[in-house]
């Protein structure tokens, strides 16, 4: 990968180390509010600090890193309230997405669909969980031929993922079973092309959880 780097444009310099850096914030190997320095990351990937500062903007735009002038990046950190927004927004949002790709799924895509969810089901752990809910979910979205909607969707799930990762670890097994019964429900809807009931169960199953988080402050005070 050094090598890549290092023969590369600065563009794509840039999109590697914004990738590299997302996967860590992402499987909450870097947490919100942690420091990213900027000096660290261009030793690691052998450049100069010109593609690291041009990642970190990638990332701001993505709202996974926060920049401040003259105090460096650190990875984003939500508050109860804005995380609480984002769900209300992705109330609308997400099943709206669902609902326009419903009617395009095909049977390969209903198939597709159906193995991820048996993964949801089969996780052993949260972090093969959150890995297997995202892949379902984001999948079930692609057929909407949406991008500028499904970019959305995706910066907000994006955002919000640390505090999925703490609820999910808070909510153990049971929790995580309500989301394969109502993933069960989603499936019969898009099998059945219902994209109404689709986009019902999917306002509930996002509801639940915006729900949950504010009885459990405790996890953006652990952040």
């Amino acid at each position: 990968m050094t090598e890549i780097l290092r023969n590369g444009t600065g563009l794509a310099q840039s999109s590697i180390i914004a990738a590299g850096v997302r996967d860590e914030i992402l499987s909450g190997t870097r947490r919100p509010g942690e420091r990213i320095g900027q000096q660290a990351l261009a030793e690691q990937y052998g450049t100069s600090r010109l593609p690291v500062r041009e990642a970190l903007r990638m990332l701001e735009s993505e709202g996974l890193v926060t920049v401040v002038s003259n105090a460096g990046a650190r990875v984003s950190k939500l508050e109860l309230d804005e995380c609480v927004e984002i769900y209300r927004i992705r109330e609308q949002l997400d099943p709206l997405l669902v609902s326009l790709a419903v009617p395009n799924y095909t049977d390969e895509d209903i198939a597709r669909l159906t193995e991820l969810e048996r993964a949801v089901a089969m996780a052993s752990n949260v972090e093969e969980f959150l890995s297997a809910d995202r892949t379902f979910h984001v999948e079930s979205y692609r057929a909407a031929r949406s991008p500028i909607l499904f970019e959305t969707v995706e910066r907000m799930w994006n955002t919000t993922q640390h505090y999925r990762r703490a609820y999910s670890h808070l909510v153990g097994d049971d929790g995580l079973g309500l989301n394969h019964l109502e993933h069960q429900l989603m499936l019969a809807a898009f099998r059945d092309r219902d994209a109404s009931e689709a986009r019902r169960l999917l306002y509930s199953h996002i509801r639940r959880t915006r729900r949950a988080f504010t009885r459990h402050p405790e996890i953006f005070q652990d952040a």
